[in-house]
């Protein structure tokens, strides 16, 4: 079993920034690729970044890229999300998963419980 808690989310305004964590225990960290996604009200959830076990690839949605950067630190068992410049439209949930490399939600199998993110004009 796998648990992850996310935590760095709050209230901000436009152009500032937040870093997320997500702790990981359970499993060995360094075995599971890691992303994060998020969720705004009356939306699905969409992918935002995402991280391979060594941390050798990553790949970021078009909507943040430039702005967010996602890291992880395998011997601390987090992963991270820097969000600099932020904008109203970054207003969502916030969810760190495991599993496997991918954008689609169904490729991960652990799930946080997710951090809220709100960023004001």
């Amino acid at each position: 079993q796998v648990q992850l808690v996310e935590s760095g989310g709050g209230l901000v305004q436009a152009g500032g920034s937040l870093r997320l964590s997500c702790s990981v225990s359970g499993r060995t960290f360094s075995m599971y690729a890691m992303g994060w996604f998020r969720q705004a009200p009356g939306k699905e959830r969409e992918f935002t970044a995402s991280i391979t076990r060594s941390g050798d690839l990553i790949y970021y949605a078009d909507s943040v890229k430039g702005r967010f950067t996602i890291s992880r630190d395998n011997a601390k068992n987090t992963l991270y999300l820097q969000m600099n410049s932020l904008k109203p439209e970054d207003t969502a949930v916030y969810y760190c998963a495991a599993g496997s490399w991918g954008v689609a939600p169904s490729g991960y199998r652990y799930w946080g419980q997710g951090t809220q993110v709100t960023v004001s004009s």
